[in-house]
């Protein structure tokens, strides 16, 4: 079991980042699916903190084209921050459940900010088919959710960027994509120019899950208090995870995202976690958010013995 043996969970209700409505009622399917009740069958103590207040977005104006509801996906990223920072001055640890990927801005600078107080620097893993790099200068969409991992590493919308006070969250050195296989061709050379490490579907099948996840944990951890799990559902082939805001073919198996998170929970590295993109509207039968309890149980140590 983790260290910290409290978990706070946070709800993030957001789909104001995404091109495809839906994925604000990803919260209420993961707990749906059991998440507290398999979390405490594990030994953690579960606290639901509920979920972060959330504009509509039917009853606000689309906002800029280049970065659509900006100004209030701004305002719920400054809550979820809040919230984790406090989670982690507790010694818990956070939870956060989406809701779009744009949310990540807000858990992971507070996640930051709470080890930046104590002169400390985190390393992130962020597994997904997208590399959510893009800017308003390069998106094609103006869709939030394909930003977050650009402003935590210090480029973006300045309101993004600077949440919390400061920038980077996160040192570019420090931060593995796992999983790609869906990128802008404006965002490609982002990706590259930042330093990220990124691991491709091709790098999977070359290389295996084992070698992939161990260099991962290795750059994420090097010189940092711990690891922020970033885990994108999209990330998961969509025969296994229809249930998806932007489905892409040919992801992770069901036996790769597994081994993955339990290669990650042996690590003892991980100091806070977020599943996200969790649709029920395309889902089948909850189908999804049931995987995406099983890729938390097994990042928190659940184990086939």
């Amino acid at each position: 079991m983790h260290a910290k043996s409290t978990i706070a969970i946070i709800g993030a209700p957001v789909d104001l980042g995404a091109g495809r409505r839906g994925v604000d009622m990803g919260p209420s399917a993961i707990r749906v699916a059991g998440l507290g009740r398999r979390l405490a069958a594990l030994g953690y103590t579960i606290e639901d903190c509920g979920n972060v207040p959330v504009e509509q977005a039917e009853a606000i104006p689309a906002g800029p084209a280049d970065s659509h509801h900006l100004p209030e996906i701004t305002a719920v990223c400054s809550r979820i921050a809040g919230l984790v920072t406090a989670a982690l001055d507790e010694h818990k640890l956070p939870l956060i459940l989406g809701g779009d990927h744009s949310i990540a801005a807000g858990s992971v600078s507070g996640v930051a900010q709470h080890f930046a107080r104590r002169n400390e620097a985190i390393g992130v893993i962020w597994m997904d088919a997208h590399a959510d790099m893009n800017t308003p200068a390069t998106t094609p969409s103006g869709n939030v959710h394909g930003m977050p991992l650009a402003c935590l590493t210090g480029d973006g919308p300045a309101e993004l960027v600077n949440l919390c006070g400061f920038s980077p969250k996160v040192d570019p050195r420090n931060v593995a994509l796992i999983g790609l296989r869906d990128v802008d061709p404006l965002e490609v050379r982002h990706v590259k120019a930042t330093g990220v490490r990124a691991f491709t579907m091709r790098d999977i099948d070359e290389r295996g899950m084992p070698a992939i996840m161990q260099e991962a944990i290795a750059l994420a951890s090097a010189g940092t208090a711990g690891i922020h799990l970033s885990f994108d559902m999209d990330s998961i082939d969509p025969v296994e995870a229809p249930g998806v805001g932007t489905p892409v073919r040919g992801g992770l198996s069901y036996r790769e995202m597994h081994l993955a998170m339990e290669i990650l929970a042996d690590s003892g590295k991980l100091v806070s976690l977020e599943v996200v993109e969790v649709n029920p509207v395309l889902d089948v039968a909850n189908r999804t958010a049931d995987l995406a309890v099983e890729v938390l149980t097994s990042a928190l140590g659940k184990k086939i013995l």
